[in-house]
């Protein structure tokens, strides 16, 4: 086989995780198209208890996306005009559109240079520079747990306990990662995740669960999933949205759950080949302490732009897919000019530049990952 004929390897393969999945993926759809329950079929609470179960949250009350999971939790703590939520600067633009749309202002933070992870440091001046200014009241704090991996939820705590904040985990791409021996569903008052069909446990389509510890709170967020409705559909309690999960993406998910902890070991076992093969031609993904990863993205980091641009150029001669998260911080996009203070956020700022994820599906062959190593460090070189 020449170079012209080796099939590519995808960034993602969700038609070989189909073709695994097979009968039973089909017969969970077929169940849902015999009962006709559409709309919170019992598939969704079956789906919302195996969940609460899986992270060994008290409560899951599952909803129509990630994005509308945080935007309901911030709504059922009243976060509003005048508050100030602390997120950090390098992650999905979803993180911070939610407190914009709900009048309150997005404060970005800087993130570790390594693990990415929001910087408990820079998290600390950013709330003592809004009490200082004093024009908003300190809310919240989002943290991120991207790429896979947890933030450090022990450290968040105990700044967000000091000054009276709310926190809320954006577990959007970790939902089956661990911090110190428990997974994640359960270190912040509130933990969203995103079933994006992307995600290590995806839809086929949007998706999103919320999970709690307090059932005030799981039973507030059930009202605004569904127009804020009260004990029967037409009692309007309060101002909800329509933000429910559909009980097709509930089946999909329920065949997936089954499978899901036999990815993540694989998305793991990739990882490690990819950390022993790339050692010394690239910076590798540095480990969150006592903490496994749901590897949701392999992003290595490349000496400057000019190397990942060479990089991705020989990646893409070889069919190899590749992406790049994330190319610009939020503080520097367009749509947050107006409510960023112009704090330098110099990590983020310089992450931008360099960093480049590989694929690690977990339909990837040991041969493909090979590969792709191959591939970059003869690009680079090595």
């Amino acid at each position: 086989m020449n170079a012209e004929t080796v099939p590519p390897i995808p960034f993602l393969d969700l038609k070989a995780q189909q073709a695994r999945l097979g009968p039973k993926l089909r017969q969970r759809l077929d169940a849902v198209l015999a009962h006709g329950q559409f709309i919170l079929g019992p598939e969704v609470a079956e789906l919302e208890a195996k969940l609460a179960i899986f992270c060994g949250a008290s409560h899951c009350v599952t909803v129509s996306s990630g994005t509308d999971a945080l935007q309901i939790a911030l709504m059922a703590e009243g976060v509003g005009r005048g508050d100030a939520v602390f997120l950090p600067a390098f992650t999905y633009t979803a993180t911070a559109e939610v407190p914009l749309l709900l009048g309150a202002t997005p404060v970005f933070v800087d993130v570790d240079p390594r693990t990415f992870q929001i910087d408990l440091g820079s998290l600390q001046l950013r709330i003592a520079d809004v009490k200082r200014a004093g024009k908003l009241r300190p809310a919240a704090i989002i943290g991120v747990d991207l790429f896979g991996q947890p933030a450090n939820w022990p450290g968040l705590r105990a700044i967000a306990q000091e000054n009276n904040l709310f926190t809320l985990d954006d577990c959007a791409q970790s939902f089956g990662s661990t911090l110190h021996g428990r997974r994640l569903g359960r270190d912040a008052d509130a933990t969203a995740t995103s079933f994006f069909p992307s995600k290590p446990l995806g839809a086929y389509g949007d998706g999103g669960a919320l999970f709690t510890e307090s059932a005030e709170r799981a039973a507030l967020y059930r009202s605004l999933r569904t127009h804020g409705e009260g004990t029967t559909r037409y009692e309007v309690l309060r101002i909800g949205m329509n933000g429910r999960l559909d009980t097709m993406q509930a089946a999909i998910l329920l065949a997936k759950l089954e499978i899901f902890e036999a990815e993540i070991a694989r998305r793991e076992e990739i990882a490690r080949i990819y950390d022993t093969q790339l050692a010394g031609a690239v910076a590798t993904p540095a480990r969150v302490p006592d903490s496994k990863s749901a590897w949701a993205v392999y992003a290595i980091l490349l000496t400057d732009n000019m190397a990942r641009e060479h990089a991705r150029s020989a990646l893409q001669r070889a069919g190899i897919g590749h992406a790049i998260y994330y190319p610009r911080p939020l503080h520097n996009q367009p749509a947050y000019a107006a409510c960023h203070d112009g704090e330098p956020l110099p990590v983020a700022e310089e992450l931008g530049s360099r960093i480049l994820a590989l694929p690690i599906h977990p339909d990837l062959t040991d041969t493909q990952v090979h590969r792709v190593t191959a591939t970059l460090r003869a690009a680079l070189g090595n």
